[in-house]
């Protein structure tokens, strides 16, 4: 692999000016988390995970937001080369500013036009550490930019009724951020653990939340099993 693209099965990510590069956090979350018809991904720098969600979701349109403008030039660079064009939407903007826009033929009186079916975020989670000295990749990895509580917020306010809000979160940040979710009315519905070795505890978790409580779903993924290649054996050239 170059270090400055990464080429999946049915498209290929350039990467050279976004801080945050293709890594295994974005790729499992986008091979895990569900979708719909229509599907918000957070903080979607390069755009991988909006172009997974694409190529999964043959039916899905997909907005992608960043508040990076370098990020966002590259995202959009992506999904032009992709064969998803014409489902991804690019736009450079904050969550909490962020609008959905409606493409005229599909306005309703229907509240539900205004919300998503699926929203994803593999979000900056570093909340009280040393920054980075490089600007752009200290945004893309610390909370200052959008907090936790900023996030579900955001959520709770462009989720549909029935949708599913999915992250991924180092294992250290997980409480933290489960008690903001709680606290703004969403409920854990699935809690996937990735673990490195059998033996050892999850480095990361997968997560999704809804806006009613339910059973909860729970599963570990074992990183290089069968179940692990079975999931992203749609993206990876290889194995």
């Amino acid at each position: 692999m170059s270090n400055d693209y990464f080429s999946f099965k049915q498209f290929t990510v350039h990467q050279d000016r976004c801080a945050m590069k293709v890594g295994t956090d974005g790729t499992l979350l986008g091979a895990w988390a569900k979708g719909g018809d229509r599907i918000l991904d957070v903080g979607t720098g390069t755009g991988l995970i909006a172009l997974m969600l694409a190529q999964r979701f043959p039916q899905a349109m997909v907005d992608a937001i960043d508040i990076d403008s370098d990020a966002c030039l590259q995202a959009h660079e992506n999904v032009v080369a992709s064969p998803f064009a014409d489902r991804v939407n690019v736009h450079h903007c904050r969550l909490q500013d962020f609008t959905p826009v409606i493409p005229k033929e599909k306005w309703t009186d229907n509240e539900s036009s205004l919300h998503y079916d699926a929203i994803v975020v593999n979000p900056p989670y570093f909340e009280q550490s040393l920054k980075a000295p490089d600007a752009q990749r200290s945004i893309a990895r610390h909370t200052d930019s959008l907090s936790y509580r900023d996030l579900m917020n955001g959520v709770v306010r462009l989720l549909d009724t029935d949708g599913e809000f999915s992250v991924v979160i180092p294992f250290d940040c997980r409480r933290n951020l489960e008690t903001e979710a709680i606290m703004a009315g969403l409920y854990p519905s699935r809690v996937c653990a990735v673990k490195t070795t059998p033996r050892k505890s999850a480095r990361r978790y997968l997560l999704a939340f809804r806006k009613h409580p339910e059973e909860i779903e729970t599963s570990e993924l074992l990183m290089n099993s069968d179940a692990y290649h079975d999931l992203v054996k749609d993206f990876y050239l290889k194995g």
